[in-house]
């Protein structure tokens, strides 16, 4: 069961540990790792975007924040710097603070909260597990073996991981018990068998229902398909003027676009996209 508002959906447990956490003491941490999950969410959507891909939906969990959605077709390299995104974007955040000590000293008591939850989340993301974005980065590399081999071995590593901080509660147990990391265990177990993703922008008539304002961007004609996806905007309709040693070439409608990206034609100059043939991912002769 999940709250839905929009493209932001809390589940009710989140409410539930946000209470706790105000009983407890605790609840200024709650928030710097809710905002802090935010971010790192918001830094994979950005980049994500950039590549053509769009926010699906947010989910706010009791451990945290999930991007929803669908990476499938995205290339490699793509896909590496969306899953580093999230992760840099906290440990920029975390050394931003740093700064500020060196600068301002007096601001540590204000920030060192924000600054600890910040680096934790960088580390914690690049363990290799699923469906942490270290546990993702592990599956793409381990792809050429075949999917389902990835998979598996993922699952393996994620149980291996998820052992390991179990072993470390229970080490605990014997002074003053970590209880947060017996959830968390138990999280990244239940982790190994799915997760988030993103979902592609794609062309859609019912957009034009309400009207839509054109967006009209003049590109070279050698510019790649992969780079003119910065040039999408959900909110505009996008046609793209190609130009060939500055002459005019030809226009490529968005529709066009997506349709030669769904085919993988990333690597393809926009000059080949051009007409009829373009969208078969034939330059004209």
């Amino acid at each position: 069961m999940e709250l839905t508002a929009g493209r932001f959906r809390v589940h009710p447990l989140f409410f539930a540990v946000g209470a706790l956490s105000a009983f407890t003491g605790t609840f200024l941490l709650f928030l710097a790792a809710v905002l802090a999950a935010l971010e790192h969410e918001c830094a994979h959507a950005f980049v994500a975007k950039r590549y053509g891909y769009t926010l699906d939906r947010v989910i706010l969990m009791p451990y945290g924040a999930v991007i929803a959605g669908d990476l499938a077709g995205i290339g490699r390299r793509a896909e590496l710097h969306v899953l580093l995104a999230g992760p840099l974007c906290n440990l920029l955040t975390g050394l931003f603070f740093v700064a500020l000590w060196w600068l301002y000293p007096e601001s540590y008591p204000y920030t060192e909260l924000a600054a600890a939850v910040s680096f934790s989340l960088f580390f914690v993301n690049l363990l290799p597990a699923y469906p942490l974005d270290g546990g993702r980065i592990v599956r793409l590399f381990l792809r050429p073996l075949g999917e389902k081999r990835a998979r598996i071995a993922g699952m393996v590593l994620t149980f291996a991981v998820s052992l390991a901080i179990l072993g470390y509660f229970v080490w605990t147990c014997f002074s003053v018990p970590v209880f947060s990391a017996l959830i968390f265990s138990v999280l990244l177990a239940a982790g190994a068998f799915g997760g988030g993703d993103y979902g592609r922008i794609v062309f859609s008539p019912k957009r034009l229902r309400a009207g839509v304002e054109e967006r009209r961007v003049a590109v070279a004609g050698e510019m790649s398909a992969g780079e003119a996806l910065r040039f999408l905007r959900e909110d505009r309709y996008l046609t793209l003027l190609v130009f060939e040693e500055g002459e005019f070439a030809g226009e490529i409608a968005e529709e066009e676009f997506l349709a030669a990206l769904e085919r993988g034609a990333y690597a393809l100059p926009l000059s080949a996209l051009i007409g009829d043939a373009g969208s078969l991912g034939i330059r004209p002769s």
